[in-house]
């Protein structure tokens, strides 16, 4: 398939201009994850088994694609219990996975102690190093990962265990977050020195449709001071902090500014918030990233995609701080012809001069 109608120039520095909520030459693609199904098909062939060929590949795909950077997930080995269904997409993985809500790996101080815990020192960043090696002039990467703060102990707990156990064993939660979050903290120190890595990006899911995944004092407790830390960690190396974050998050939107600091807020639906109200209320304190509502991207039709693109860019490029994009991820289920009517015409309209 022919990669989108666009004249690609990457420059990271557009991409750091609106993280700082300035206004560049145009406005910035922002995606937190392409599915490699997605990168295969726009390819047209798979990717190279060995990692420095196979970074050199996605670069270019990235490049081409109109984005100022590539992204590398950091790693952890973090074991835990997760579920498979056939996957339906028309670029099916083969098997969908999901977690287990209702059963985790760690629901007791037992199952905390004999846990295999990785060390911190021995995380491997052999990805950053082949990545780094990889970028066309004018990108840099962006750190993801490795999960988030609240994501993983959700994750290794089961979020119904979880939930029981803040309120029966709070101090085996709290053991939780620390040895989570001084993983993470490992990790950003790692990833922030790097002089490839322009920014940093923690995905962190929060929240459902209505309100967060626990309450904001819970949240405040538990999860903010260890993303805080991760925060410091990226702006003591001069360099963004960005958060990804599904569901409704209004309540403690205040502490992931005021508190946190996170420079861009990423994943807006519009049955929950339209990206132009969060733009409108939030714009002036951090940046504002993607926001094409996946339901329509999905679903639509082209024509519908460039009508909503145009709305969106209506709505969030006055003033800067913004870069466009889905309004979750580039998932396997998107049609191509979908995703490509964005980028076409985020290209077309969003110059600024």
């Amino acid at each position: 398939m022919p990669y989108p109608k666009i004249a690609a120039e990457p420059d990271f520095a557009r991409l750091e201009t609106i993280l700082r909520r300035g206004t560049p030459d145009r406005v910035p693609f922002v995606e937190l994850i392409i599915d490699q199904p997605v990168l295969v098909a726009i390819r047209e062939a798979p990717f190279s088994e060995e990692p420095a060929p196979r970074w050199g590949e996605l670069a270019e795909v990235w490049s081409r694609l109109g984005y100022d950077y590539l992204p590398v997930g950091l790693e952890a080995p973090l074991p835990r219990r997760d579920l498979y269904a056939r996957d339906t997409a028309a670029l099916s993985q083969g098997d969908r996975m999901w977690i287990n809500e209702n059963e985790g790996v760690i629901e007791s101080w037992g199952d905390f102690e004999g846990y295999p815990w990785p060390r911190p020192e021995a995380l491997d960043y052999s990805a950053l190093e082949h990545a780094a090696k990889a970028l066309p002039d004018g990108m840099k990467l962006i750190a993801q990962g490795p999960g988030g703060v609240l994501e993983n102990v959700m994750w290794l707990m089961g979020y119904a265990p979880m939930s029981y156990a803040m309120a029966d064993d709070p101090t085996l939660v709290e053991a939780m977050f620390d040895r989570v979050g001084e993983l993470l903290l490992h990790a950003f120190r790692n990833a922030a020195a790097h002089e490839a890595v322009g920014a940093l990006w923690l995905g962190d899911d929060m929240g459902f449709k209505t309100q967060p995944m626990i309450s904001p004092e819970a949240l405040r407790r538990y999860v903010f001071p260890w993303q805080r830390r991760l925060a410091e960690i990226a702006h003591g190396a001069g360099k963004p902090f960005l958060l990804h974050a599904c569901g409704n998050l209004e309540t403690v939107m205040d502490d992931l500014i005021d508190y946190v600091k996170i420079d861009g807020k990423h994943s807006f639906e519009d049955v929950i918030m339209p990206v132009a109200e969060a733009k409108r209320r939030w714009g002036d304190r951090v940046a504002v990233l993607g926001g094409v509502d996946m339901d329509l991207l999905s679903r639509g039709t082209p024509e519908e995609v460039r009508a909503r693109t145009r709305e969106v860019l209506e709505g969030c490029m006055p003033g800067g701080g913004f870069g466009l994009g889905s309004g979750n991820t580039v998932a396997n289920y998107v049609p191509l012809d979908n995703y490509f009517a964005m980028l076409e015409e985020g290209w077309r309209l969003g110059a600024y001069a």
